[in-house]
């Protein structure tokens, strides 16, 4: 993707992209990378396990 045209975009859009991208990479993760990224999350308060 050119990256100008990404940033001349909507916001919106551009948040659709990244997300896009960011779920494409987590689907390739091993179980041992999610648990990783869960708990990485969850120590930065990303995730908040007790509303979920």
């Amino acid at each position: 993707m050119d990256y100008n045209k990404m940033y001349s975009s909507s916001e919106e859009y551009r948040r659709d992209e990244l997300i896009k991208k960011i779920e494409h990479a987590v689907n390739k993760l091993t179980l041992e990378e999610l648990e990783a990224l869960h708990y990485d999350m969850i120590t930065k308060n990303y995730i908040n396990e007790w509303n979920m």
